[in-house]
């Protein structure tokens, strides 16, 4: 397991609940009562962000902070760039649409709509594959062509391997985008995407192109489930890549 790997599983309310009481057991009879309630109320949140309820609210928390297109200023931008979500398995070749997990399918779907909507728009499709051959930006460029997007309005970028890259690499293609761009990505992931456009000099208008967050469903949804676990790991892996963005951009 990569650094990355290692601190996406602590961040994952299991990963951090199974530590702490690990800790809590090691230490039983030696920490102060204040120090022990402390981690008990630690754990019960855990728990809470374990089930499906929990996780929602958390996603449904980040999700809103995410802009509406209705925000974006005019003129309104003509280039539209969207970011890879990451591949279910290895795509076979470029046809192979299916290796594509959803948030790149619905970054896709979304992005082809507003290309397609918007006069004479460029579509810029950014990201490789950290562990595979053939770049995600190929097979969504593939599916996009299939979605109607003319040939001649299609780029890829697919040498990026985290949204930080992804901004700096479309920074630096040629020949060069407009500096204002329409920006899509998954909705819980776009704070974190903003802070990387903006800090390589793009004026990012922001179009959501999937959420997570999801209705109570029932009794069912008190319940930890796998799901919610990588749900809740996942906004908490933003709210760290936030931090670490910000700090870079002040740099």
């Amino acid at each position: 397991m990569n650094g990355i790997g290692i601190v996406d599983a602590i961040l994952s309310p299991l990963g951090f609940g199974l530590l702490l009481a690990l800790v809590l057991w090691r230490l039983r009879g030696r920490l102060p009562r204040g120090i022990w309630r402390a981690g008990i109320a630690v754990e019960i949140v855990c728990l809470f962000l374990a089930t499906p309820l929990g996780a929602n609210a958390l996603v449904t928390l980040q999700e809103r902070r995410a802009p509406q297109p209705a925000a974006c200023a005019a003129p309104l931008p003509s280039v539209v760039v969207v970011l890879s979500g990451g591949v279910r398995r290895e795509p076979r070749d470029p046809l192979d649409i299916g290796a594509l997990n959803a948030a790149s399918l619905q970054r896709t779907l979304a992005a082809a709509e507003l290309a397609k909507r918007i006069q004479a728009a460029d579509l810029v499709i950014s990201g490789a594959s950290l562990d595979h051959a053939l770049a995600q930006s190929t097979v969504m460029l593939e599916l996009a062509r299939q979605l109607g997007v003319p040939e001649a309005a299609l780029r890829t970028e697919s040498a990026s391997l985290t949204t930080w890259d992804n901004a700096q690499r479309v920074r630096a293609l040629d020949p060069a985008l407009p500096p204002r761009v329409w920006l899509v990505t998954s909705a819980l992931h776009m704070p974190r995407a903003l802070i990387a456009f903006r800090a390589a000099g793009f004026e990012a208008c922001a179009y959501p192109g999937d959420f997570l967050a999801a209705s109570f469903e029932g009794a069912a949804d008190f319940l930890p489930s796998g799901s919610a676990v990588a749900n809740s790991a996942a906004v908490l892996h933003e709210w760290v890549g936030e931090v670490v963005y910000r700090l870079r951009a002040a740099q």
